[in-house]
Parts: structure tokens; sequence; C-alpha cells
């Protein structure tokens, strides 16, 4: 994301102009844009006009439009599949950056005077990637709402984690980067089984159909040049990942790929999963190669303190406390030592939390408080598999601190 352009004053009130430039940072102007806030991005408006005779001429018009939000709704790429027999990429291929592929939809009547809209119009805006998109908040901006912009246009971000799920003849390619886990593609191709199968031909056919059918979708789908990847992991259970592994190696030789060679040997992790379902993905985050190489980044964090808290929440169950009253109450007495709280509640959407900005104001206020305590606040992604799995539970957890008697 770019800072186009902020002025906020002392009294948190103004406005920040921000340029998205891929899906995590739709994602971000997801939970930075909230009811009521006023915003102003490119649109385009099916225009009428009457002639003097009667007839009317409609045409489509480019204008930038300001409107009050009512509604924000996200949507990220459907991952859609293929089979074997797509047509494979050129020999010697390079990997391309995914396109944006999420979606995001602000409605709301328009707030600004236009000569070609009437004050009061309802127009929904489709956010679109390098369009600039202004955001001011009437009630001012909070320390969540800031820290958000500020994180978003941090420099040199991007996927660090390229990971492919895999059973046999299916594979789903994966994006992992701070705040989301994006499945860019799926594929399946029917493998008969060894002992239904004359000698084992046609289960050796299948196999290899499956793994060219791998490895065209692995260069389109992995930006395995990009500098920020750290890690590009196969996981599966029993022993594909091996198979697969070995077949991109022998396949991208071939083909002389000398970049995708290079990349494989230097930053591949293959991983043990117990299913070849993304949600397998929490495994993947906990196992001891990936923590070692990623334990910086936020998600693989959001990982180890989730599971830090399960197993404490078997061995002492008492130091753990959910739901908003008994954590203010706690936040009050300051008896927390960590927070563990979800962006689902921070983000303008159809719950009844986050569409409250009263409510949303409690848990700012929260947050600033357990933060002013010295304590250590850990805010989930709902995107993340981590996050999914809080989500399950409950949104909001508390670990209190061991009181000193």
């Amino acid at each position: 994301m770019k800072l186009v352009g902020k002025y906020v004053d002392k009294n948190r009130s103004g406005y920040v102009n921000l340029r998205p430039e891929d899906d995590e940072d739709m994602w971000h102007l997801y939970n930075i844009i909230q009811q009521g806030d006023l915003v102003r991005a490119p649109a385009i408006r099916r225009i009428q006009n009457v002639s003097a005779t009667g007839s009317t001429e409609s045409h489509r018009i480019k204008l930038n439009l300001t409107i009050q939000v009512s509604r924000v709704e996200f949507s990220s790429s459907g991952a859609p599949s293929s089979s074997s027999d797509q047509a494979s990429s050129p020999a010697g291929s390079s990997s391309a950056a995914p396109t944006t592929t999420a979606a995001l939809h602000i409605s709301g009547p328009v707030a600004s005077e236009n000569r070609h809209v009437k004050m009061g119009a309802f127009h929904t805006l489709d956010i679109e990637s390098n369009r600039d998109v202004r955001i001011e908040k009437v009630d001012g901006w909070d320390s969540v709402a800031l820290a958000r912009v500020e994180e978003s246009c941090v420099p040199g971000r991007g996927a660090e984690v390229g990971a492919v799920v895999c059973g046999e003849g299916t594979a789903a390619f994966c994006l992992l980067s701070q705040h989301m886990t994006l499945v860019t593609h799926r594929i399946s191709v029917p493998i008969p089984r060894k002992a239904s199968a004359p000698g084992t031909s046609q289960y050796e056919k299948a196999m290899a159909r499956f793994y060219a059918t791998l490895y065209d979708a692995f260069v389109r789908h992995i930006p395995y040049t990009s500098p920020s990847l750290r890690a590009i992991v196969f996981a599966s259970p029993g022993w594909v990942r091996e198979g697969v592994f070995n077949a991109m190696v022998i396949e991208a030789g071939r083909r002389g790929d000398k970049t995708l060679s290079k990349t494989l040997r230097e930053k591949t992790v293959k991983v043990h999963v117990s299913s070849a379902h993304v949600h397998s993905l929490v495994e993947v985050l906990k196992s001891p190669e990936i923590v070692a190489q990623l334990k910086e980044t936020k998600f693989a964090r959001e990982g180890i303190v989730l599971d830090k808290f399960f197993k404490m929440l078997g061995v002492d169950e008492m130091r753990a406390w959910y739901g908003p009253d008994h954590v203010r109450l706690a936040a009050d007495r300051g008896a927390i030592g960590t927070l563990l709280i979800s962006d689902e509640l921070f983000r303008s959407s159809n719950s009844d939390s986050a569409s409250d900005p009263k409510l949303r104001k409690t848990y700012v206020e929260l947050v600033e408080g357990v933060q002013q305590k010295g304590a250590e606040v850990v805010m989930f992604s709902s995107m993340h598999e981590s996050g999914q799995r809080m989500w399950l539970n409950v949104l909001l957890y508390i670990v209190l601190m061991r009181i000193q008697s």
C-alpha cells in the first residue's frame, strides 16, 4: 500500500489517501473503513439525458465520488480449479506475481456535490488496485485504525511463504502474507488405484500428468522470483510431497529454469501433515522447520501464541478468561498478562460488534488500556488459519498474570 497523503491533527480528525496494490492492501482497507466514514474514490456511473423531443440517451462516465459508508463487503479470490487437460505453460516460463483478485465494495449515499449525481443518491464504489482512495473519519481516527494504516504502508511487504498442500492427484496453492492466507489455485487429476491398473502403467501415467499439471500451476501461481518470499512449503500426508518436489526439480532442470531450480534448492521446506486440506496449514505453521525460519513473522507468532494458549488451558484453565465482561473486569484490575483478540471485532461488516461504532470504541479503549499497563496484545487476523481457529472458539481471550501473594 502506498501512502499518497495524510493529515491527522492532534484531535485525530483528518484524512488519509491510500493506493492499494494487491489483495492484502484490499484486506487492510476492509479493516480500516468503518460505517459513517467518508470515502472518495474513482467510480463509473450511468447517466441518462433527456432531449427536447423526449428521447433518452444513457452513457457511462468516469468520475470521483464521495460517499458516506453504510456497508463494506470484501471477497477474496475464488481459487479456480484446473484439471490435467488444461494447456501447459511454455517451457522455461518464469513466475509472475498473481494479479489482484480480491474485491472490495463500499456502498452508501453520495455525500458531496457532483453535477452528474445528486446528493443522497445511493452508489457502490468498486475499489481497484492502483487507484487512490481517500478516507475521512467523521468521529476521528482511533489508535487501532492509525496503527493499521502504518502497518499497511511498510515497504517491502508481500507474500512471505508459498505453500503447496497436496495429496495424490490434488493440490492447493497458497500464499501466506502478514495478514492473509490466500488460496490462489487448486488442481485435481484423477488417479487410479495401483491395484486396479494392469501392472502400474495407468497409475504411473496418471501421476506423470499430475506432476506436469502441478508444475505448470506452480510457475503461474507461486511468485518464486519475489525477494520477499522466504520459504516454499510442500506439505502432504504420506510421501506425496517427496514425489512432488523431485518431479519439480527434474522438470525445472529439463526446461532450463535455473531460477526455479535454485529457489527450490534454497527455500524448500517439506512438512508432513495429517490431510491434504488447506486447514492443514495450521500444522505447517507449528512445524519446527517453519518456526525456525519464520519466527519473526506475524502469522507464525499467531500460531505459536495460540498453541501455547491451548496448552496452558489444559494445564491451568483458571488463568484463561474470555468474553467482554470478564476481560474488561480483568483489565480494570490490571490482571491481564496477554490479550488475544480478533480483528473481526474492529471491522465494518454485518456483525453486531463491528457495525456498532460505540462497541468498537470500547474494544479500542480496552486495547489501549491493556497496552498502557504493559501487557501484551496479540491481534489475530481472521484471514489466517490461526485466527479462524480462534474465531471458532471465541473472539476475545485473556491470559491472567500470575499474581504473587
